[in-house]
């Protein structure tokens, strides 16, 4: 369970607080009966204002909103220009390949 923030502390005594004594003067009681009825109320009025407090967003989270969201710069593509190749050189690799005689294994 997570720990309270200051706010939900804060806010949750604030209206216990001033809940219990604007019910006290409302009602003007003067029972104990009613006196615990009254300071009940108002301990739950102050825990449900506390826990309908927001809570704090992450820090990731509140990083990611804080950065703006750009588009990464573009990263120039290298252009990939064609490299001349000799006609010469690649007959005469096809051609070299194609002299050597095959070897087989002859079978004894």
């Amino acid at each position: 369970m997570p720990r309270p923030t200051a706010a939900q502390l804060a806010y949750g005594s604030f209206t216990v607080i001033f809940s219990t004594l604007a019910m006290l003067l409302l009602s003007q009681t003067n029972s104990g009966l009613g006196i615990a009825v009254i300071a009940c109320a108002a301990l739950a009025l102050g825990l449900l204002v506390s826990l309908t407090v927001p809570q704090p967003k992450s820090r990731a989270a509140t990083a990611a909103q804080a950065a703006p969201q750009t588009a990464a710069p573009a990263v120039p593509q290298r252009q990939r220009v064609p490299v001349p190749v000799r006609r010469e050189t690649v007959s005469a690799a096809v051609s070299s390949a194609s002299a050597e005689p095959v070897r087989e294994r002859s079978t004894p």
